[in-house]
């Protein structure tokens, strides 16, 4: 179980020496399908008070906390096409004793969806009034703000106002019928321990900076050379970071689900969310998904 954080890309997450992620590639895996949906949405049962609330992830704020518990709350907590949003949620999600997060993906009446960058196309018209991915539980007490996320397990039913996208996923077995338990990538995994050993690793300041410099070239599109940059023997671990994350990614498979496009180009999903007892981790293609978001002009998206 982790704080209610911000999930990094794997290769992101090794930059301040933190090498948890080469353990977790090799632990049992939950997978699930990452999906594009805008904005996030928690709904749930309101810890304080023992009411149904709908809200945005500003629920969990440290200091103006917007949870909505009617119609009245989100008139006042919001504005625009996210008010117009949970105001069809709060009519239409199915009460729920925890509390669940999920990406919203449009209303229904139509067959294909953009809610951000990804375009998905259902086999057929949506008759539901609303169209949620959910994705992440929550822990808490009587305070939303010292909420524990962990990974949705159980599958959500909808009803006819609602239809919940929560397709199955994890390691490709050969099969569809079943899963692997963990992928394989032993031999990577322990080349990276190698490689760490000849690395100076930044500190918090210096892994945002590089970070941030990392995330200019793939806005560019421009391939990262690591001997352009200052600490270019860290960059090489990331990249070979990203070369495990990626070879993670071809093994990873989800059993239904629409079909997902970034423009005319037909993708197997934005990525998928991976799960450990030592973590969470987002495994995206960033050359293909975050380049597209990073220059995505309807929302201006940062990955």
């Amino acid at each position: 179980m982790t704080k209610n954080i911000h999930i990094e890309h794997p290769e992101d997450s090794i930059l301040t020496g933190d090498l948890t992620v080469l353990g977790a590639f090799l632990t049992p895996q939950h997978l699930s399908v990452k999906y594009d949906g805008a904005p996030a949405i928690v709904w749930g049962t309101n810890p304080a008070t023992g009411n149904f609330f709908v809200g945005t992830k500003s629920v969990f704020n440290k200091r103006k906390i917007k949870i909505n518990e009617c119609h009245a709350d989100i008139d006042q907590n919001h504005d625009g096409n996210v008010a117009e949003i949970l105001h069809a949620c709060l009519d239409n999600l199915p009460d729920h004793d925890g509390i669940i997060q999920g990406d919203f993906i449009g209303f229904g009446g139509q067959q294909e969806y953009t809610p951000n960058t990804i375009t998905y196309a259902f086999p057929d018209q949506v008759d539901e009034d609303i169209i949620v991915a959910p994705h992440t539980e929550y822990i808490a007490g009587d305070d939303l703000r010292d909420s524990i996320a962990i990974p949705l397990m159980d599958e959500m039913e909808g009803t006819e106002c609602c239809k919940f996208v929560q397709p199955g996923a994890g390691v490709h077995s050969g099969s569809f019928e079943y899963f692997e338990d963990s992928f394989e990538l032993g031999d990577l995994c322990k080349f990276a321990r190698i490689m760490a050993g000849l690395v100076e690793f930044e500190d918090a300041k210096g892994a945002k900076q590089l970070k941030q410099d990392l995330n200019a070239y793939i806005r560019d599109g421009d391939e990262v050379i690591p001997e352009e940059f200052a600490n270019y023997q860290l960059v090489r671990l990331w990249k070979l970071v990203k070369e495990i994350k990626e070879c993670a990614l071809s093994q990873c498979r989800h059993r239904w689900g629409p079909e997902a496009y970034i423009g005319y180009d037909l993708i197997d999903a934005e990525g998928y969310v991976m799960h450990s007892d030592l973590g969470s981790w987002k495994l995206v293609y960033r050359e293909t998904f975050s380049h597209a978001n990073f220059n995505n002009t309807k929302w201006c998206a940062t990955t």
